[in-house]
């Protein structure tokens, strides 16, 4: 039994007038799916036009269906007559279509030399707004002493904690196990002189110059910068901030200046947890390693230690707590509302901070090193 055709099936017939022109009638959509792909399936070959002006109904299955079917005739869009109506619909679905060729990837050198264009330009464009953010919140921070009351003590307390306090035990523990480490090749290389002893020196000299600092200042970069990117990022992302300024509050006053302040309160003292926590790695090593008692440890560093080393290590700690929480600030400001962004900026905010904190620290062991202190 055969079956009724469906009112308004879509049908594809050879012109009248014997020319290779394939006319369209009927209802070219979703619902006749089936019905339109036999319809092309059984087109006769050596059609050069295809004319659709006959449809009544035209959706998007419709139409990638022709072009797909066109595609594989050696065809163009140029062979197809639509109706004024049908035109844009036909122009937008051919401009997105998804079975364009993938584009590759060029590796000459002519490419290289543009990705390196492209990536000092953008390393230019962070430094300028680095630079940019240094100022504007120095700017409001001096203000602070003649608005006291645009300061906000409870955020910054807050924030305190959640830099410092909760990370006292990490920072304890990897010094100390640093100190312990630097105490071991110290002992490894000056046993081979009989100078056992200067292990002494050389962890009060490494940790209270530079691996004090250093190191709490790459823990909190991990840890601390890239809180704030996250923290930041997700009121940009809901529309708080577009909120507060709303609000005619700033936002640089209630969202960084409180990071900042708690750092630059909370990163020195971090550093000194640091340096006592790798003394103390050091003397144990002295003392159950090295044949070393911690008496004598710690009268071999009364005898040595230096004052300035203590001052170099601890300079530094502002500067770099100031690097860290403006950079993690600023990179949560940027996020443009994606979760994307959101991911991109705090992996940049860490990368940022430590490698700058790094390069900071270089400088600043060259300089002091020119100046003999």
């Amino acid at each position: 039994m055969s079956q009724t055709p469906q009112p308004f099936a879509p049908a594809a017939r050879l012109a009248e007038d014997g020319s290779a022109t394939l006319c369209l009638h009927g209802r070219w959509t979703l619902r006749f799916a089936a019905a339109i792909e036999q319809e092309l399936q059984r087109a006769p070959p050596g059609i050069v036009v295809i004319d659709a002006r006959g449809c009544e109904r035209l959706d998007t299955l419709g139409v990638l269906q022709l072009l797909r079917h066109a595609e594989q005739r050696g065809l163009t869009l140029a062979d197809f007559l639509f109706r004024d109506d049908q035109q844009p619909l036909v122009e937008a679905i051919e401009d997105v279509r998804d079975d364009r060729p993938e584009l590759v990837r060029e590796y000459g050198v002519r490419a290289a030399l543009e990705r390196l264009g492209r990536a000092v330009v953008e390393a230019g464009a962070e430094v300028t707004a680095l630079a940019s953010f240094f100022g504007e919140a120095q700017v409001k921070l001096l203000r602070l002493f003649k608005q006291p009351h645009r300061f906000r003590l409870t955020a910054t307390i807050h924030h305190m904690e959640q830099i410092g306090l909760d990370a006292v035990p990490l920072v304890a523990l990897l010094s100390f196990m640093v100190g312990a480490v630097i105490a071991f090749l110290g002992a490894m290389v000056l046993a081979d002189f009989g100078a056992t002893i200067y292990v002494v020196e050389l962890v009060d000299a490494a940790f209270l110059r530079e691996f004090g600092v250093l190191m709490t200042a790459i823990l909190l970069a991990g840890r601390t910068a890239s809180a704030f990117t996250a923290q930041i990022g997700m009121m940009v992302n809901r529309e708080e901030v577009d909120a507060i300024r709303v609000l005619g509050m700033d936002p640089v006053d209630l969202l960084v200046l409180p990071r900042v302040l708690a750092l630059l309160a909370m990163l020195p003292l971090l550093t000194f947890v640091s340096m006592m926590a790798g003394l103390l790695g050091g003397m144990a090593v002295g003392a159950f390693s090295l044949d070393i008692p911690s008496v004598a440890y710690l009268a071999r560093m009364h005898e040595t230690l230096e004052v300035r080393h203590f001052v170099v290590g601890m300079a530094k700690a502002p500067v770099f707590a100031m690097v860290i929480g403006l950079i993690g600030c600023l990179q949560g400001l940027q996020v443009k509302g994606t979760a994307q962004s959101l991911g991109e900026r705090t992996t940049s905010s860490v990368v940022q901070a430590i490698s700058l904190v790094i390069v900071l620290d270089a400088f600043a062991a060259l300089w002091f090193m020119q100046m003999d202190y």
